[in-house]
């Protein structure tokens, strides 16, 4: 069975496809479940890999997009938040939150909606790579299209 024919894909790339008929997801020989991983497998710096980050305050879920080099900053969303008792989101709340498992959750086609937080040090490379529903799947995007694709808050998130 292709990769392409896996629901949470098909989800993924109906968003990416909504948003821009040129965007694709492409498929990868080798995992891409984190951001090395995908970087060796796309040969590209670790930081044009986007990693979609949930966090959790109470019943409340949100989106972080960070550059696949750095590491978002959990003082940062406290204080953007205005929350004192966040924290990531478990892997289980990620999948019913997004729809997507650890390692392939794409920053668009979720289940949930959820506010989306952007990190400016993405804007540092002309190519993005972001997950799009699974481990060995990825879309390659420009810093400008994935905060509108994405309606993202441009927020420093980063330590």
């Amino acid at each position: 069975m292709s990769l392409l024919s896996k629901e949470a894909v098909k989800r993924a790339k109906k968003a990416i496809k909504k948003f821009d008929e040129n965007l694709d997801v492409i498929i990868l020989d080798s995992s891409a479940r984190t951001a090395t991983d995908a970087a060796k497998s796309l040969k590209c710096e670790a930081g044009a890999i986007v990693k979609s980050l949930v966090f959790r305050f109470e019943d409340n879920f949100f989106l972080c997009l960070v550059s696949g080099d750095k590491r978002c900053s959990l003082n940062k969303l406290k204080k953007i938040t205005g929350k004192k008792d966040l924290c990531m989101a478990s892997p289980e709340e990620v999948k019913t939150q997004t729809g997507y498992t650890i390692g392939g959750v794409s920053p668009v086609g979720h289940l949930m909606s959820m506010k989306i937080f952007i990190d400016n040090s993405l804007s540092r490379f002309t190519d993005l790579f972001a997950a799009a529903g699974h481990p060995n799947c990825v879309f390659k995007i420009n810093y400008e299209n994935l905060k509108k694709i994405t309606n993202a808050l441009e927020e420093d998130i980063i330590e």
